[in-house]
């Protein structure tokens, strides 16, 4: 299994940081290849070669569409964390938003694949 790489995003990097950590936790305690780690929202333009999916804190949802620009041209999926996710700092929902996220990357990529054969 390939190594996902999530990256979240948030102003100071408090809850972000602790749920980056929580969500490490629980995909080495359950042998899920990922790497997850936090930055803040100035931060992220230097690391769009290093992620596969963006995922924001609750608080910058209306930057979104700014988010997706800029990660379109890396084929990187960008969502906003929900607040139940984020608020309960729940390492193993976050980690499975991520994994969803890319599962439907791979399954748009297949209906393209199929409609050029």
């Amino acid at each position: 299994m390939e190594n996902l790489r999530i990256m979240l995003c948030c102003g100071a990097g408090f809850s972000s940081g602790l749920l980056a950590q929580k969500s490490r936790q629980y995909a080495k305690k359950n042998g899920i290849a990922a790497t997850v780690d936090a930055r803040s929202e100035s931060q992220v333009g230097g690391y769009l070669d290093k992620m596969d999916v963006l995922l924001l804190g609750p608080h910058y949802a209306n930057e979104l569409e700014h988010f997706q620009a800029m990660c379109a041209p890396y084929g990187i999926k960008v969502a906003v964390i929900p607040s139940e996710i984020y608020g309960m700092v729940d390492g193993k929902k976050l980690v499975e938003l991520a994994f969803s996220l890319k599962k439907e990357e791979n399954a748009d990529s297949e209906k393209s694949t199929e409609a050029k054969a």
